[in-house]
């Protein structure tokens, strides 16, 4: 084994070694590419898309209602803002203030309402109350709404899609 190490150490044998390694080719790196690799760039837009729909849903305001339908609805706009006051009447009866989106009982509606007016000029509330809730629940917010102080009330409604009629075209009078 010495003999082994010690030859190896000759300096014949490093002058071998060393001519060996210069016979041997130099190894290139391949060619620089100047293209764009979009893929990454695809799959990280991908994952984003998915996580937007998946959460998108999920930052609906307030509670879920099948609405009235109306044919002549008037439009609220000031019932779209962030700080209107929304009470909203479920199926079952039960009632969600807004904002906040907080379930009341009906007899905390004037306090709570009261306190959420308290510095407005605007007295106005809305009430979204579900089309199959029962007329009394409704009236009964109305009540409270009014023994809370507010000016006006809107009840908020829905749009009956109008069905596009055929018109027909008149002939003109073509005098014979």
């Amino acid at each position: 084994m010495n003999s082994g190490c010690a030859a190896a150490r000759s300096p014949e044998r490093r002058r071998e070694l060393l001519e060996e390694e210069s016979h041997m080719e130099k190894k290139k790196a391949p060619p620089i590419v100047a293209d764009i690799n979009v893929t990454p760039m695809v799959d990280v837009m991908l994952v984003l898309l998915i996580i937007f729909m998946v959460i998108t849903p999920m930052l609906t305001k307030g509670v879920s209602v099948e609405l009235f339908r109306a044919k002549n609805p008037i439009a609220m706009k000031d019932a779209d803002k962030d700080d209107a006051v929304l009470i909203a009447v479920t199926r079952d009866g039960k009632f969600f203030l807004s904002p906040g989106n907080k379930q009341l009982l009906l007899e905390d509606i004037p306090q709570k309402v009261r306190d959420l007016l308290t510095n407005r000029l605007d007295k106005t509330c809305y009430i979204k109350a579900d089309s199959r809730a029962k007329y009394e629940r409704v009236e009964e917010v109305v009540d409270n709404l009014r023994a809370a102080g507010v000016d006006q009330i809107g009840l908020i409604t829905e749009l009956i899609p109008q069905e596009s009629k055929p018109t027909r075209a008149l002939a003109p009078n073509v005098d014979r």
